[in-house]
């Protein structure tokens, strides 16, 4: 093979590397969408900023996926019964370039460690009934 052919083979193996990233990237946002109980959700964890992703509620648990990952496991897990609803708010105009459109900001509290998500205010409706309608813990109390 000469020069020129060999350099359009690695170009067509690049080129079909990077269509097949693209689509494992998509099959996975669509996989993650449409399964119930799942939302858009920035995180911040201090002092880090604001990463882009998704997050699910199970019967026990909340997890965040990175959107920038292949990996079926969630980056980051929160016990249901230790998630503490601090309040949200309007995010500021810096934020607002970093997170999606029509978002509130939701801070949470986790085993004494506030971390934040950014997320549309329906999905915040859904979650603060999800902490609020938990799972009852031991004999006559909740959560």
């Amino acid at each position: 093979m000469d020069g020129p052919g060999l350099m359009f083979v690695i170009l067509a193996a690049v080129f079909g590397l990077v269509v097949l990233a693209i689509g494992a990237f998509l099959l996975r946002r669509y996989q993650l969408g449409r399964r119930l109980g799942t939302f858009d959700a920035s995180i911040r964890l201090p002092p880090k900023g604001w990463r882009m992703g998704v997050c699910r509620y199970t019967d026990l648990h909340l997890e965040w996926l990175s959107l920038l990952s292949l990996s079926p496991l969630p980056r980051y897990r929160y016990l249901r019964s230790s998630i503490e609803l601090q309040g949200w708010r309007q995010p500021t105009e810096a934020e607002t370039v970093r997170i999606q459109p029509r978002a509130v900001i939701v801070t949470l509290k986790y085993e004494d460690q506030e971390f934040e998500l950014a997320m549309k205010y329906e999905s915040y409706s859904g979650l603060s009934s999800w902490i609020e309608a938990g799972p009852v813990i031991g004999i006559g109390t909740w959560r």
